[in-house]
């Protein structure tokens, strides 16, 4: 077996030369790039992830979370905005992979993309489901049947202001979980709000590019507007109290202090992704060269400006620990009492992250498209629509399977693989930046990234310390709250079936192991560490992850890939006949 064959490279002039070549329309300019970015980047990290974020880590300096996290995405910015310049296809790491990794390691990038771009649409589509669910329960009193409002297996949590609606139906509540009128706990079968919203986007791709992005230009006017409007109210009903202390004395590895600020960094890096989802667009692009780096670095200040405002102006509403539901914006707006401005406020979330599920959508499906091309997928996936020119087959199939995993998988799962997907993303970035430095130092390069290597270097090192506190963080477990919030488990507990217990601790939707108290002394509670739970669970997904793709292209991508045999991408076309390209295998 000739292992050399698995690290064959594109060339730059191969790669150049098929920017040039498919059926995509040409017709985005810089300021739609821009748009585009701002559409991807203000969305799930405002409006979503700022709630968790705050309340479980970094508390009032979520704001340091975002500026470290900001500072981390420049350096990497700076490396994908030459990238782009110098590589102006879409693929986005991917591509950049090929001309330096070599192709087994590109199909790696690509298989870890789908968490970076499929998972994050399906995690921005659960916040865009508690939004719905908040904007038609407060402005309408409907009430979606609550088990059809998260995912299966998650309990249902209300906002206490909406308590007596549901009281009105027969339903009881322990704290702010919804429970049956048995007092059982409701718990989800399938989020389908989250499930309707991808599939409406995914239409809306399949009809064209233009269209979407016309769309899209007009929701990130509305919804910067909102962000805007939200920062410029809110600092009148700012509590000081609430910032007090600005960063909460630390409780354990990864809550509070700073060591809980970096976990919160990792926690809203996905939120970033949409600079680099700029870069997929290389091939819809009216001038790629010069456009991209506009587009790709512009989006970033903005939105880094903007969020850094509106996390100060979110703790300083609302006491920090109350901030852990899926639309936290929604919950400041509500305690300021201004009936109008929380319907804005919410207009503008479920507009606002319309268009983040659509650009995200959108680059998932572009990179689809290359890797079909490169022969790495089935032709499907590069199968472009007679009148559309999108490739229709493929955005279908991806919106069908986002749509699924928005309908099953809870956010804080969804909300890690994005990270750890997007940080990974990051890392080969900024590694092919000083590979094509050092081997091809003589290319044209519209745009050069600054200080190489140092830049690149402080990339790698920012985006690969936050991974860490992924998977190592802790989290400290106080036993005495849960044995008093569920009765049900101390009752078991001091009668000692603790296994019972435990078991209906579970079922409560309380993901996380704890040692259980002295069968001797039932009514002594422990407090202790734990590891976190998104950390154990993609530990345990991840290298299942990763075998699926190693078999999908063990098993077709490496007979079938194009650059191996010798052959130029394919067209998209159906009448497509193979030909031999000129310049053999690089």
């Amino acid at each position: 077996m000739n292992l050399k064959r698995y690290f064959i490279k594109k060339s730059v002039a191969r790669i150049r030369e098929e920017a040039g070549q498919g059926m995509l329309k040409r017709t985005l300019g810089k300021w739609n790039l821009l748009s585009l970015g701002i559409g991807c980047i203000i969305g799930a990290g405002i409006f979503v992830m700022t709630g968790k974020a705050a309340a479980e880590h970094a508390g009032p300096a979520l704001v340091l979370s975002f500026i470290f996290t900001g500072l981390a995405c420049a350096f990497v910015g700076l490396c994908y905005a030459e990238l782009a310049s110098v590589l102006p296809i879409s693929g986005s790491a991917y591509t950049y992979a090929y001309a330096t990794l070599g192709e087994v390691l590109a199909w790696t990038m690509g298989w870890l993309l789908v968490l970076e771009y499929g998972v994050a649409a399906s995690t921005v589509a659960v916040g865009w489901s508690g939004y719905i669910n908040s904007f038609l329960i407060s402005n309408f009193h409907i009430l979606i049947p609550p088990h059809l409002t998260v995912a299966y297996g998650d309990m249902v949590s209300v906002n206490e202001i909406y308590h007596h609606l549901f009281e009105a139906k027969g339903y009881l509540f322990s704290g702010n979980d919804l429970l049956n009128a048995d007092g059982s706990p409701v718990i989800g079968l399938f989020n389908l709000p989250a499930f309707l919203g991808v599939a409406a986007v995914t239409t809306l791709l399949v009809i064209g590019v233009s269209e979407s992005t016309k769309v899209n230009n007009i929701i990130v006017f509305i919804k910067v507007s909102v962000v805007l409007a939200f920062v410029v109210i809110g600092v009148f009903y700012i509590d000081p109290a609430n910032w007090k202390p600005f960063i909460p004395e630390q409780e354990g590895p990864g809550k509070y202090g700073w060591d809980g600020i970096f976990r919160a960094a990792s926690i809203i890096f996905f939120a970033y992704v949409g600079f680099e989802a700029v870069s997929t667009a290389a091939q819809e692009a009216k001038d790629p060269q010069k456009d991209m780096a506009f587009g790709i670095l512009g989006s970033l200040l903005i939105c880094t400006l903007l969020y850094i405002a509106v996390s100060a102006v979110l703790t300083g509403i609302v006491d920090f620990r109350q901030l852990n539901v899926p639309d936290p914006m929604a919950l400041a707006v509500d305690k300021i009492g201004l009936g109008w401005f929380s319907f804005l406020i919410k207009i503008g979330a479920i507009t606002g992250l319309t268009s983040v599920m659509l650009v995200l959508l959108y680059g998932q499906t572009r990179i689809f498209y290359v890797m079909s091309r490169d022969g790495l997928l089935p032709r499907a996936f590069s199968v472009v629509h007679e009148k559309f020119k999108t490739p229709w087959i493929n955005t279908i199939i991806i919106g069908v399977i986002v749509a699924i995993a928005a309908g099953m998988t809870p956010i804080s799962l969804l909300g890690d693989l994005v990270s750890l997907g997007t940080l990974l993303a990051f890392m080969i970035v900024s590694f092919s930046v000083i590979y094509l430095r050092r081997t091809q130092p003589d290319l044209d390069r519209p745009f050069r990234t600054p200080l190489v290597p140092l830049v690149p270097v402080l990339g790698i090192l920012t985006c690969g310390y936050l991974i860490t506190t992924m998977f190592f963080g802790k989290q400290h477990f106080d036993e005495a709250y849960y044995l008093n919030a569920y009765p049900d488990v101390a009752a078991a507990v001091q009668a000692g079936t603790y296994e019972d217990g435990l078991d209906h601790y579970m079922q409560m939707g309380i993901k996380q192991e704890f040692t259980p108290v002295d069968p001797q002394a039932p009514d002594r509670a422990i407090s202790h560490w734990v590891i976190t739970p998104s950390g154990r669970e993609i530990l345990l997904y991840i290298p299942g992850y990763l075998l699926v793709g190693a078999a999908i292209y063990l098993f077709y991508g490496q007979f079938h890939s194009r650059l191996a045999h010798g052959e130029k991408p394919r067209k998209g076309d159906p009448d497509f006949v193979a030909e031999e390209h000129p310049g053999g295998v690089e």
